[in-house]
């Protein structure tokens, strides 16, 4: 697959996830009685990554989060010369989800961007109050699982066809898990796609969720080299 393929692909996963978890959080998450909290919000994230991956994975792999792609670059799937056009991809693509989220939200009155805009956050910015510290201990592990379960179920010898569905209850899971700590990030293009339209701690705060979704993918790369012993694969083909 060209490269151009692979990026358009990669532009409209990213854009998909990011309107479709952080829509969820923005419009439909804290609706007086009918919302659907941090478990609708899990979900919603689990299924945009589950339905992504099935419409495209067979082109670029399906990453839609720049550590994901530098995790399968440390795990040795993937060139380096492709991962910084992946990147641009990425954040282009969930800015531009940040921008179709702000337009709809901001057909209700009583919307506010800077309330939050579904950004990421720790300390007083936190959901629930964690700290920096706990912040990125929370990142950092979250993001090293995430890719160990991507590297796991689009090995060779895991079951094809499969690894959608694995990837998705991960991220799922990873959401229940850690709304309350960070509102979960795991993603430095889903942080930034919504950063930019709260426009103030969010972006301030947003060196945190670029640094440690990127350490916890590059470290879950090479253990995996290391752990599964086997031949490289490109993670599009078990898609």
């Amino acid at each position: 697959m060209d490269i151009t393929r692979k990026l358009v692909a990669e532009f409209i996963g990213t854009f998909w996830l990011v309107l479709g978890g952080c829509g969820s959080a923005v419009l439909a998450a804290a609706l007086p009685d009918i919302g659907i909290g941090y478990a609708g919000v899990a979900l919603a994230f689990g299924l945009t990554v589950l339905t992504g991956a099935y419409a495209f994975g067979h082109i670029s792999g399906a990453h839609f989060n720049p550590a994901v792609t530098f995790g399968i670059f440390t795990a040795g799937r993937m060139p380096f010369r492709e991962v910084i056009p992946y990147w641009i991809a990425q954040v282009a693509g969930a800015i531009v989800a940040g921008a179709v989220l702000y337009a709809i939200a901001s057909g209700n009155a009583g919307f506010d961007a800077t309330a939050g805009f579904a950004s990421n956050g720790y300390a007083e910015h936190s959901p629930q109050g964690y700290t920096m510290e706990a912040a990125l201990i929370c990142e950092i592990v979250m993001t090293f699982m995430f890719l160990l379960v991507i590297l796991g179920a689009t090995s060779p010898r895991a079951p094809a066809g499969f690894a959608p569905l694995a990837i998705g209850l991960a991220l799922t899971l990873i959401h229940l898990i850690s709304i309350p700590v960070t509102n979960t990030s795991v993603n430095p293009a889903r942080s930034t796609g919504v950063a930019i339209f709260q426009g103030g701690w969010a972006v301030s705060q947003l060196w945190l969720f670029w640094l440690a979704p990127l350490v916890g993918g590059g470290l879950a790369g090479v253990v995996n080299r290391w752990l599964a012993n086997e031949p490289l694969v490109p993670l599009q083909s078990k898609m």
